[in-house]
């Protein structure tokens, strides 16, 4: 694995304590963009709400309210929708 993949699965990791409320030795930042869509995510990565929640780190009723549109994923959890969508592949070695 190259530098960059072991970077970014340190991060992934960080960002998933994060979202889980674990306490992380590192800086959070937040980071606003266009809207992400959950729903076709999920869809696209062929993942039940349950099982995309538990990989991000909310609750489903929490999940649900994103693919409902009453609100909208922040922090870890948008970055990670992000690079779900992009880099699916590199998520399921990861996490899966």
């Amino acid at each position: 694995m190259t530098k960059v993949g072991d970077e970014l699965l340190a991060s992934l990791g960080e960002a998933l304590a994060y979202a889980s409320g674990e306490p992380v030795d590192a800086r959070v930042t937040r980071i606003d963009g266009p809207e992400v869509d959950a729903r076709s995510i999920r869809k696209a990565l062929g993942l039940t709400q349950q099982k995309m929640a538990l990989l991000l780190g909310t609750s489903v009723s929490g999940y649900r309210k994103w693919e409902q549109g009453e609100r909208q994923p922040g922090g870890a959890a948008r970055t990670l929708l992000r690079v779900m969508e992009k880099e699916p592949e590199a998520v399921a070695r990861a996490l899966m």
